[in-house]
């Protein structure tokens, strides 16, 4: 915990009682709020003081980095603490535990009892992340998506319209690179755990998962594998020269914005990098548009980063409900997604204030990628790690130019035996 939130926790604590409530029952209740460090948190921190007016409540907040969030969550839940009420939580890295173990208090009613807060207005796949076992276990807040990033000057001059398909993709790649020296068709993460929650946009587009129905390992189908060889191919033919097999997002940023790549896959809620004249040489003439269409269509993912679930032992659950609702309202998070942290609600984007802050193309390939998107980029699964250690060893074979489709296939093995255990 921090110098500061350990200061405004005893501070706060002194006058509790241990349902909330204050000491001689007069006072405010205490809400005891635990969040992410994260731009999304600033802007809630600024308006909270109009939550404590408007609802009789004082916000204790504790505020985190994400490996200190984890260690006390790990820590505190394990133990059936009361002492959280409202939690800002992963769904997709810890999520599913979360869930599993009864960390996360049922909202499923709480979601569905208030009209005009409106549950039907956040986006499917965000939603489907932050269910579990058809329960609502968490309201999604900061979501991102797998978009194209591309150089319009290169394609100018090469001729070329934006790519709407794989084939197109690896087709323009190729040509751009063939026609600029020392400059690479495509680049994109190449870290055997990193290149996971990109690769898996590729994985859904030529209609595969990680997992199939039966909750067996699908990393070895043939969809996988077509995915498999695509994605490395491109980075093995078309990529960088002497391209290394361990770059994450910054890396691959770095080539793109310093003018050494014509396509780029990423998350859509990096792209101020890409944009901004100090950090990027490409900023007047980059462009993004959708995730190019494989045979099973456009499919990238669409997932909640970060979202808000309530501590199932909370004594102050009434009001931790309403702190999330308020969190999460059409108002503001139309407030945070014009501060540019995207939000799960299609009213937001579909309002021109929502996206007025926003590259045009930029928000029309978000629009396409959100109704098209699926709720996860990983493995749904109590240890992630090491199931994306797993599922992203094929990739790094692909890139260096190994047999990808044997390595799938070890690959399944391993992922069946981990998820055997896993669960």
């Amino acid at each position: 915990m921090s110098a500061a939130a350990v200061v405004l926790a005893a501070g706060s604590l002194t006058a509790c009682s241990s349902n909330g409530s204050s000491a001689d029952g007069n006072g405010p209740s205490t809400l005891r709020v635990t969040l992410a460090n994260h731009v999304w948190t600033d802007s809630i921190k600024a308006a909270i003081p109009e939550f404590e007016k408007a609802n009789n409540v004082k916000v204790e907040l504790t505020q985190l980095g994400e490996d200190q969030l984890s260690d006390q969550y790990n820590v505190k839940l394990n133990a059936g603490t009361d002492e959280i009420d409202v939690m800002m939580y992963r769904p997709l890295q810890e999520g599913k535990t979360f869930a599993k173990n009864g960390y996360l208090a049922d909202l499923t009613d709480k979601v569905k009892s208030n009209a005009d807060w409106d549950w039907s207005d956040f986006q499917a796949g965000p939603i489907s992340s932050t269910t579990y076992e058809d329960k609502v276990v968490g309201v999604p807040t900061i979501t991102e998506r797998e978009v194209l990033y591309y150089r319009k000057d290169l394609l100018k001059k090469a001729g070329l319209e934006v790519p709407k398909t794989m084939e197109e993709l690896q087709a323009d790649a190729k040509k751009i690179k063939d026609a600029n020296p020392g400059v690479a068709g495509f680049v994109a993460r190449t870290g055997k755990s990193a290149a996971v929650t990109q690769f898996s946009s590729f994985l859904y587009s030529y209609g595969g998962d990680f997992i199939d129905d039966a909750g067996k390992s699908a990393v070895g189908s043939d969809a996988a594998k077509k995915a498999y060889a695509v994605y490395g191919g491109l980075i093995k033919d078309q990529g960088p020269k002497n391209v290394s097999t361990d770059m994450s997002w910054p890396e691959a940023m770095a080539i793109f914005t310093q003018g050494n790549a014509a396509f780029y896959t990423e998350a859509d809620s990096l792209y101020k990098n890409a944009t901004d004249p100090a950090k990027s040489k490409v900023s007047d003439t980059v462009g993004f548009a959708p995730l190019p269409a494989g045979p099973a269509g456009s499919k990238p993912y669409n997932v909640p980063s970060w979202a808000l679930g309530i501590n199932s032992q909370s004594k102050n659950q009434d009001n931790a409900w309403k702190f999330v609702q308020w969190a999460t309202s059409k108002a503001m998070t139309l407030k945070i997604q014009k501060a540019g942290v995207p939000g799960p609600r299609n009213s937001v984007w579909a309002d021109p204030q929502g996206v007025s802050t926003y590259p045009k193309d930029l928000a029309a390939a978000i629009a396409v990628s959100a109704k098209n998107g699926v709720g996860h980029d990983r493995p749904l699964v109590n240890t992630v790690a090491t199931a994306r250690e797993i599922v992203g060893e094929p990739i790094v074979t692909a890139i260096t130019g190994g047999d990808a489709a044997a390595a799938a296939d070890a690959a399944n093995t391993k992922f069946d035996k981990f998820l055997a255990g896993d669960n």
